[in-house]
């Protein structure tokens, strides 16, 4: 059995709450929240100097909160089954 598909509870939990996901679940949120505000609130371009702040920021959240979930996802976090270092000094 492969660990990956064995890993259980613990494992699953560890994977949800992996700080890469927490990170990424973050940034994409606010990313979200600012993509809106720019494209539907002031764009205040007076106070910028022409850009629309708010979208650009949104944008660059948005594409770095899913590279942070992206990674979490390909590269999971794996934890060894308990008992596995003891089982490993005895052989």
């Amino acid at each position: 059995m492969s660990t990956e598909t064995s890993k259980g509870f613990l494992g699953t939990l560890l994977s949800l709450f992996d700080i890469r996901n927490v990170i990424g679940s973050l940034l994409t949120i606010y990313g979200v929240i600012l993509l809106l505000m720019g494209l539907f609130g002031d764009p205040e371009v007076d106070k910028t100097g022409g850009p629309n702040a708010n979208l650009w920021a949104g944008i660059v959240l948005l594409v770095i909160g899913g590279a942070f979930i992206a990674w979490g996802l390909l590269k999971p976090v794996v934890p060894d089954a308990p008992g596995a270092d003891k089982a490993n000094e005895e052989e």
